[in-house]
Order: structure tokens, then sequence, then C-alpha cells
């Protein structure tokens, strides 16, 4: 096993890597004094995969006081209604208990983004466990305390509208569920990886240039790379910058200025990995018609999207809806947009006030 020490204001925790170690969890639990009583929180489908093995290992660890509540796969379950519906099933669990609840999510950014937002809102915060199944939750949204649910407004899907920062107690990834993951998902979380390259590690940039088969077929020791890597870049900007208030954290935003508005003006028919992908070319030729990026490196980018198999355009979605899109997003204030732009590869800069006849012309390129 690995390990990463996550050291924030308001928490300390360990991101722990490795394969099959989930009959482990138990025991850390109990060593780190986090579970008196658990409720996990996940899907139909991976409960269905890992729920009854997860319990039996809680059991044999003397954590017996058990719940759950399953919601059904995809980004629509991350909505006001299933939270409320969340929120009443740990309330019946809790009832007249005197132990302290710990929120397990089991799944991906979907269910991690949603339980952490149980468990921060919950009695004003509870502690929270995330077991992460997707190699994008492994590698981005398990770790930095961002947790909330998208809202519908004006018949939008504006995602991440409601939420708070909410650091977890554990981040528990266990490898081997990858091993389950469908290929598309697989290359979802891989889109992230890539932009951490992009945005901070031109050597891990390289790897999955190089790397690219062996990243495919799961081999353990280029997956303990990428992971543990994506971990640490992640980390040391959380760390930096935890509320995302001293335009540190920002940079992770790279890609997703336009990956966000693709997802809600695509009604979700986008991942958010085949978003950020698209997002990420869009971004990267703006940056290179303002003269910040060479031609050279925004080729890069684009092949190495398109050797991991990542949409390369946006399809059947209208220009004008990601536009209107983009303007209901967090990142867009004050009547200004704000970009992510690399410099070149492993390097990044923040740039606001962006022209929209440019996005809308680079838009049109890649429509």
């Amino acid at each position: 096993m690995n390990s990463v020490s996550v050291k924030t204001l308001s928490k300390e925790y360990k991101i722990i890597i490795g394969w099959s170690i989930l009959p482990k969890l138990g025991k850390i639990l109990k060593k780190q004094q986090i579970s008196e009583s658990v409720f996990i929180i996940s899907t139909d489908k991976i409960f269905g995969l890992y729920g009854k093995k997860l319990i039996s290992m809680l059991k044999n660890s003397k954590i017996s006081d058990l719940g759950f509540a399953l919601l059904p796969d995809g980004e629509k379950s991350k909505s006001w209604e299933s939270y409320e519906k969340l929120i009443k099933k740990i309330v019946d669990f809790d009832s007249g208990k005197e132990k302290r609840t710990t929120v397990v999510g089991l799944g991906g950014g979907v269910v991690g983004d949603i339980a952490g937002f149980v468990a921060g809102t919950y009695k004003r915060g509870v502690p929270f466990v995330q077991i992460p199944t997707t190699l994008l939750a492994m590698v981005d949204s398990s770790i930095g305390g961002k947790t909330g649910i998208d809202f519908r407004h004006k018949n939008k899907i504006v995602k991440n509208l409601l939420g708070q920062f909410y650091q977890p107690d554990l981040v528990f990834t266990d490898l081997s569920f990858l091993k389950t993951l469908p290929k598309r998902q697989l290359l979802n979380g891989l889109a992230e990886v890539i932009k951490y390259g992009i945005i901070k590690d031109e050597k891990l940039f390289e790897f999955l240039e190089n790397r690219t088969s062996e990243i495919l077929s799961l081999e353990k020791s280029a997956i303990n790379y990428i992971v543990k890597t994506s971990c640490e870049i992640k980390k040391d900007i959380v760390q930096q910058d935890e509320r995302e208030t001293k335009s540190i954290r920002t940079i992770l935003n790279y890609g997703h200025t336009i990956g966000h508005a693709i997802e809600s003006a695509s009604g979700l028919s986008f991942t958010h990995g085949e978003a950020i992908s698209v997002g990420m070319i869009v971004e990267a030729k703006i940056s290179n018609k303002l003269g910040l990026l060479k031609e050279k490196d925004l080729k890069r980018i684009e092949n190495l999207i398109q050797k991991f198999g990542l949409p390369t355009k946006i399809k059947s979605t209208e220009v004008n809806k990601i536009i209107s899109a983009m303007k209901y997003d967090k990142k867009f204030s004050g009547g200004k947009n704000k970009f992510v732009l690399p410099l070149r590869i492993g390097k990044v800069v923040i740039k606001t006030d962006i022209e929209e006849n440019l996005i809308v012309s680079v838009l049109s390129l890649y429509s």
C-alpha cells in the first residue's frame, strides 16, 4: 500500500492506495477511530458488485451497526431530490442512537459528491470516508473536499450549484475496483489525469504519451504511477488553497469552463471526462489564438486526447447553448468569464474576460 497525506486548515487525512486492499479497511477505520456506526451511500450497480463484501469485512472488524442507501447510476442522481431522500434515510438510521455515524461514499464521483454533501450538512458535519470505485474519483473528485449537487434552473441543469467544502476523514483507494470499470468510465478518469500533466507535470504527460497501452490494459505499475502522481499533484494544490480563494486551486479547472458548459448544454449526454477532453482542446486552442501556447504543444494535447480514444469534437450540441450554459457556471462572475489556459505542457495561466467572439469561433472549429 502507498499513502498520500493531505494537510489542510480544516482537516488532515490520508489517501491510502493499493491493489485488493478492501479487507484492511475495517482495521484502519478502527485504528483511526473514525467509525462507530457506518451509513453507506452507493449505487445499485456498485453495491451489487462490492456492497455485500464491504459489509462482511466491516462486520469481521467488529463494526456491526451498518446501514445503506442506494441511488440510481448516473449524474442525474446528483440532485436535490436524491439529497432529500438520503437525509431522510440517514435520519431514520441514526434515530435514537448515541453512537456517532460515519458516512461512507462507495462509488464514483457522483456518489462521492452527494455523500460528502450529506456528511457535511447532516448535524453540521459527521465523519466521512471516500471509497472511490472509478478512476475519475480516485484521481480527482475524492480529494480536496468539494462536495455538492446539481440543480435545475429554468430548464437548465447547473452543475454543483449547491455545495460546500467538506474534507473527508479518509480516502481509501482500492485499485482492483478498476477491473470491473467499463472502458468509457476508465477513459472518463484518464481525462483528468491528462489534465494534471498539462497543468503541472510534463513528466506525467510524457508517461501518458509513452505508456498508453499499458495504462489502458490496467498494468499495475502504470496505474499505480498515474493514480499516486495525480493524487500528489492535487494534494499539493489543495493544501495551498483549500477553498479556492487564492487563485491557486483554480488551475484545477483547466478544461472545465468549456467542459461543464458542454455537459449542461448536452443534457449530460457527455460524461464529465469526455466533456473536459473537448474543453481542454478548446481552451488550448484559445490560448494558441491568443499567442500564449505554441502550435506544437497544442498538437501534443490534441494527439494525446485522441490517442486515448477521448472525444475531440462537441458533436450535435449547439454553440449558443454552450455559451449560455457557461454563464451559469460559478467561474463566470461579475459579468466576466474565467479560463485556465496552458502556456506549455506543465504550466498554465488564469485569464479573465476572454472575448465571446473568440470563444464562439474556437467552439465552431470543434463542433
